[in-house]
């Protein structure tokens, strides 16, 4: 009898050109052999260029989603990105709670880095009430960080390490501290009770990086759903990642910030 093939929910924002959000999720997870499935949280209107405008989805018809999706076909880990507003999250959560759900990797969403926010007021609070104790593993980058711990923004591995401690202390069991947009070569910190680890990476010249952090988080995702263990799955997908975003250039979409390659090592 084959293997049964991992499953993966995704919970997040519809991107119309493809490059972020549940389509980059979806695509992650194909990437990585894995079946995939999705519960929109918001439509957005958003390409290479930026976010122009985004529309929440009621949290009646998120949870519906998402038990649609769970009721039938377990996953065995899940995505959350763009919850958009504290009610949707309240909605996931209770949700979550009628259900099996495991290795969820919470990507916690709040603004792009062009355009309008994606997240209405309170959303920070409630991510950390609700959500994060929920998740294996929390995936902020210095901005959203800097948000969710009512700190300045983080400008080395020291203070990316002193706010993932804030974050464990308000509930989250994981947290890795996204740092790409730290000058020179970037360094990721997860965070776990008692254990800090630095995790090295390349800068890749290219202007390809829309997306980049749902595909990371997916791919971590995907990891966990495998079986790996946490620091094995980061490690994994960060190096799928570097080399999605080398051969982002290959795709020639957009004249902004276009995604990277999620299918770099499929299409020959």
């Amino acid at each position: 009898m084959p293997a049964k093939i991992p499953r993966l929910l995704s919970i997040a924002g519809s991107d119309p050109s493809g490059g972020a959000g549940i389509q980059a999720d979806l695509k992650t997870f194909s990437a990585f052999g894995c079946y995939g499935m999705a519960a929109i949280t918001a439509l957005t209107a958003q390409n290479t260029r930026g976010v122009t405008a985004a529309y929440p989805i009621a949290p009646d018809i998120v949870a519906a989603q998402i038990e649609a999706a769970m009721s039938d076909i377990a996953p065995d880990a899940i995505k959350i990105g763009m919850v958009a507003t504290p009610e949707i999250a309240q909605a996931i959560a209770e949700t979550f709670a009628r259900y099996d759900a495991r290795n969820i990797v919470l990507d916690p969403v709040l603004v792009p880095t062009q355009g309008v926010s994606l997240a209405s007021a309170g959303l920070e609070k409630a991510l950390i009430a609700t959500l994060a104790p929920l998740a294996r593993l929390v995936t902020p980058n210095l901005h959203e960080a800097s948000a969710l711990t009512d700190t300045p923004r983080a400008t080395n591995a020291d203070e990316m390490a002193a706010q993932g401690r804030l974050l464990i202390e308000a509930g989250a069991r994981a947290v890795l501290m996204k740092g790409g947009d730290l000058d020179g070569e970037p360094i990721d910190v997860l965070i776990e009770a008692g254990e800090t680890r630095v995790f090295g990476g390349r800068r890749i010249n290219t202007r390809h990086t829309h997306g980049t952090g749902c595909a990371l988080s997916s791919a971590i995702a995907c990891e966990l759903a495998k079986g790996a263990p946490l620091i094995n799955a980061i490690a994994a997908a960060k190096a799928w990642l570097e080399g999605a975003l080398e051969a982002a250039a290959s795709l020639d979409l957009g004249d902004g910030r276009g995604p990277p390659h999620h299918f770099f090592a499929l299409w020959r």
